[in-house]
């Protein structure tokens, strides 16, 4: 039986989740999906939508959505939305999760990996996370949550564009990309983003199609040229801390890529991923690569959430050069050290 794939939803207070959510639940889509939102959010969906009896948490929409409430656990919830589907009460294709506006969606996608009664009967397809134009950048200067919202992230939506300047959209989305250059960002002014460009995107499935944002990697490589092996960016690194106001703020998530064309020793790789996720497995907080490893003729795609990493032999290389590309995005990763470990364990 097909597992049924999930969609976490995220962002700071006031980045517009309700909007999207209402939007989910009564707008005729043509799509049965269960949305489990969180009671503890501060803004919940409207009571006009949910007028219903408080001792019933999973509530049917006219559209055929499902609306279930979360007072207790996340995977007793699931566990009932599944119960039910199952003695066909209710009937869904889909999950989207919304997590509390405060929260880090960490506990909420390792879920799907840990508890094995969730990974029998659903699959995490994608973290997408909301930013709100006008407060973004204060909300990632005061709350590390909101920048772990975005290191998670799959895709990254820019709400409330028509409220700022573009430039204040481009300096927002160019700090998003610094923090996590595997998410595609889209700018959404006045409300909803189409479903499509929220559900199926599997973001957590082990292919080769490993995206970095384009953009980040002429930034890299011209940065690269300019300054040895540090990148410019991270200059103002260790003095920056304090006066977070300016533009060349230093967020604690930061990414990094790591490429090369010589091929790994896969023992030694091994060894060197399994000690880095014990000693910073809280703060990887997404990885991901295809991996050039001697002695297969097929790429190894690799990736995790934290202490969790899962990988895979993906197609043969073809005709495209061979080439590892990893990225990883955390917070305050030593990043000098993680290069040279990764360096030293090329053939």
């Amino acid at each position: 039986m097909a597992l049924i794939p999930v969609t976490i939803l995220t962002g700071f207070l006031g980045s517009g989740k309700t909007t999207l959510l209402k939007h989910i639940l009564t707008e005729e889509h043509g799509k049965k999906i269960a949305v489990i939102e969180n009671e503890f959010g501060e803004e919940n969906i409207d009571n006009d939508i949910l007028v219903q009896d408080n001792q019933e948490n999973i509530v049917q929409m006219s559209n055929g959505c499902i609306c279930c409430t979360i007072r207790g656990d996340l995977v007793e919830a699931l566990n009932e939305l599944w119960e039910q589907r199952k003695d066909k009460k209710i009937s869904f294709d889909r999950v989207v999760i919304e997590t509390t506006g405060v929260a880090n969606p960490g506990p909420v996608a390792q879920t799907f990996f840990m508890d094995d009664d969730v990974a029998d009967h659903y699959v995490l397809d994608a973290v997408v996370t909301l930013v709100d134009a006008k407060h973004g950048q204060q909300q990632l200067n005061e709350h590390e949550e909101a920048q772990r919202q975005v290191g998670f992230a799959d895709q990254i939506f820019i709400t409330k564009t028509d409220l700022v300047t573009p430039a204040e959209v481009d300096a927002l989305r160019n700090r998003l990309m610094h923090m996590n250059p595997r998410a595609p960002i889209a700018g959404i002014s006045k409300g909803v983003v189409p479903l499509n460009a929220v559900l199926d995107l599997k973001g957590f499935n082990l292919n080769a199609k490993l995206d970095i944002d384009p953009h980040f990697l002429v930034q890299d490589d011209h940065d690269h040229a300019n300054c040895g092996h540090d990148h410019e960016h991270d200059h103002d690194h260790s003095h920056d801390h304090h006066h977070h106001g300016h533009a060349g703020h230093t967020d604690r998530i930061q990414s990094f890529v790591f490429r090369s064309d010589k091929p790994f020793d896969h023992k030694k790789l091994e060894d060197f991923l399994g000690g880095i996720l014990e000693v910073f497995g809280e703060k990887m907080l997404r990885y991901k690569g295809v991996l050039y490893v001697k002695g297969s003729a097929r790429k190894v795609v690799f990736q995790g959430v934290h202490q969790m990493m899962g990988s895979d032999l993906a197609g043969p290389w073809g005709a495209e050069p061979k080439q590892t590309r990893m990225v990883f995005i955390g917070i305050d990763l030593p990043k000098d050290t993680l290069l040279a470990g990764l360096e030293g364990c090329l053939v």
